[in-house]
């Protein structure tokens, strides 16, 4: 298993890209190779010092960084040399079966998008956040940001890969989705959340429990809540902003620390034929240990071929 790495990408790269290996390398019993993506010269003296063992990683060099503040298709374009673009070109062409950056969110969504194709069926990929709940638990939120506007068929297709990504990763058997509305009535909300309703109700792939509300969010009623991505984008960073506040009046607090992106480090692109992991710009060297974590279980989990799986057997 092969697993690439952006050390480029992020506000602290490549020092915290560093120390999420010497983490992952040091803590985690595996046959997982790690290809570090990034410019030699900056990384030589930071493997040197972290003392890794060098079977367990190769180098391949980027002479060229995409800024976090960069257009995504012009720098992808202009810059072939790029750490993310030398990434996407190996995850491409089988020489790494995952590819993780916590760099320009445009760039990899662009990436994702031109080099690795959309699982046949599948409308529009789409992005999730797991949700910390009242039980210690973890719930799924998505989409997140990448979808803004969107169909109700968009929704249904989110429902059954957040589902499945319950189910694999989050080891949910059979999880309850519910569809983010403002009230819990059928035919309530927007003609986005009435026109969704019955696609979910009808799917026999899916646990449709009908309507959750915000003040539902946080506790178990639903394991996986479907909306559109304006809607979780808001919800995202409302809940990032309570670990935050939590942060800055120092209040220890062992449910709100899991509002710390850090504790699950970054988000897969669902619905694309081979794992991309996207970062949050600010990911330090416990959230790049997720991310390889993540990529692995996803490998392991054989979990793109259930996607494959489920939405052939809906298009039947």
């Amino acid at each position: 298993m092969r697993i690439g790495l952006d050390m480029m990408g992020g506000d602290f790269a490549p020092l915290e890209a560093v120390k999420g290996v010497k983490l992952f390398l040091d803590t985690v019993a595996s046959d997982v190779h790690l290809v570090l993506i990034g410019d030699e010269q900056a990384l030589t003296p930071l493997l040197a010092d972290a003392q890794l063992d060098q079977s367990k990683y190769s180098v391949v060099h980027s002479s060229q960084v995409i800024g976090m503040n960069e257009h995504p298709t012009k720098a992808l374009k202009e810059k072939p040399q790029s750490s993310i673009s030398i990434g996407f070109h190996l995850l491409k062409n089988d020489k790494v079966d995952a590819f993780i950056s916590a760099g320009n969110t445009g760039a990899m969504m662009v990436g994702t998008y031109y080099s690795i194709k959309a699982i046949d069926g599948v409308q529009r990929p789409t992005i999730s956040t797991p949700v910390p709940r009242e039980d210690g638990s973890f719930g799924l939120l998505l989409d997140v940001g990448i979808n803004a506007d969107c169909k109700p068929e968009n929704l249904a297709q989110f429902a059954l890969l957040g589902s499945l990504y319950s189910q694999y990763i989050l080891k949910m058997p059979n999880p309850k989705v519910g569809l983010l509305n403002i009230g819990e009535e059928e035919g309530k909300g927007n003609l986005l959340a009435q026109a969704t309703y019955p696609l979910l109700k009808e799917n026999k792939q899916l646990n449709f429990i009908g309507n959750v509300e915000g003040r539902d969010i946080f506790n178990t009623k639903a394991d996986v809540i479907v909306c559109e991505g304006f809607t979780g984008n808001i919800v995202l960073k409302m809940a990032e902003s309570f670990y935050e506040i939590a942060h800055k009046r120092s209040i220890n607090d062992e449910y709100i620390n899991k509002f710390d992106f850090e504790s699950y480090g970054g988000t897969p692109v669902l619905g694309v034929s081979k794992p991309v992991i996207i970062g949050h710009g600010i990911s330090k060297g416990i959230a790049f240990k997720n991310m390889i974590l993540l990529a692995q279980q996803m490998i392991q989990t054989k979990l793109l071929e259930k996607i494959k799986e489920s939405f052939e057997a809906q298009q039947q």
